[in-house]
C-alpha cells in the first residue's frame, strides 16, 4: 500500500515527509492527492495529512513556474526548520492574494500536488515523488468542463509551458512513480490506482 510506504520513509523535510503529486493540468493530481490523503488517515493512528496545492500559490496565469520562492518561504522553510507554515491563497475569481493565512502544521507528512511539486530543485527533500498523467485531449476537456471554455487562450499556454517543464526538468523520470490518471484497467478507484511505471 502506498501510504505505508510514504510513512515508511525517511522524513527528508525537517521531521516531515513531502510527498509530491505532479504531472500536467487535468491529469488527475488532485484526485490522486485526495485518495492518498484518505489512505494516510485510515492507517493505524494515521492523521490527514495537510495537502497545499501549487495553484493556490500562483499569483495568475504568468506565475505558472515562478511561484517557486514563495512556496519555500511560506510553507517548505518553516518545515525545514521544525516549524508550521502557512500561506495566502490566490484568488482566481479576484486576481489577488486573500488576507486570511492558510495554516500548514509541522505534520508526519505533506502533499504537494500541482505542475511542478516534484521539480528537481526538492527531489532531494522528497520521501515519494508521483507523476500524474493521462492523454492530451482528455485533460484539455476536464480543465474546460472544470473552468469553463473562457480559459482556452491561457490554458493552451500553460500546456506549452508545463510541457517544457517537464522536459527540461526530467520530470517523468525524476520521480519514483508514474500514475495513469485515466485507467482502463478495471479497478476500485477510491482505494487503488494504476501504475505506469
Amino acid at each position: 500500500m502506498l501510504a505505508r510506504r510514504v510513512v515508511a520513509g525517511p522524513a527528508r523535510l525537517g521531521r516531515t515527509r513531502l510527498v509530491a503529486v505532479d504531472g500536467p493540468s487535468g491529469a488527475g493530481k488532485s484526485r490522486f492527492a485526495v485518495h492518498l490523503a484518505d489512505a494516510l488517515a485510515a492507517l493505524p493512528g494515521g492523521a490527514r495529512p495537510p495537502v497545499v496545492h501549487t495553484d493556490d500559490l500562483l499569483d495568475g496565469w504568468d506565475d505558472q513556474l515562478t511561484f517557486w520562492p514563495r512556496l519555500d518561504e511560506w510553507v517548505l522553510d518553516p518545515l525545514r526548520a521544525g516549524r508550521p507554515g502557512s500561506y495566502r491563497r490566490y484568488s482566481w475569481v479576484r486576481r489577488c492574494f486573500l488576507p486570511r493565512p492558510v495554516p500548514v502544521p509541522v505534520a508526519p507528512v505533506l502533499i504537494l500536488e500541482g505542475v511542478s511539486a516534484a521539480r528537481a530543485v526538492v527531489r532531494p527533500e522528497v520521501t515519494l515523488a508521483a507523476f500524474v498523467t493521462a492523454p492530451a485531449s482528455l485533460r484539455l476537456a476536464r480543465a474546460v468542463e472544470r473552468d469553463g471554455p473562457e480559459i482556452l487562450p491561457e490554458l493552451r499556454r500553460w500546456h506549452d509551458g508545463e510541457r517544457a517543464h517537464f522536459v527540461a526538468d526530467h520530470t517523468a523520470t525524476g520521480v519514483d512513480l508514474v500514475v495513469d490518471g485515466a485507467p482502463r484497467l478495471p479497478h476500485d478507484a477510491d482505494r487503488y490506482y494504476v501504475r505506469i511505471r
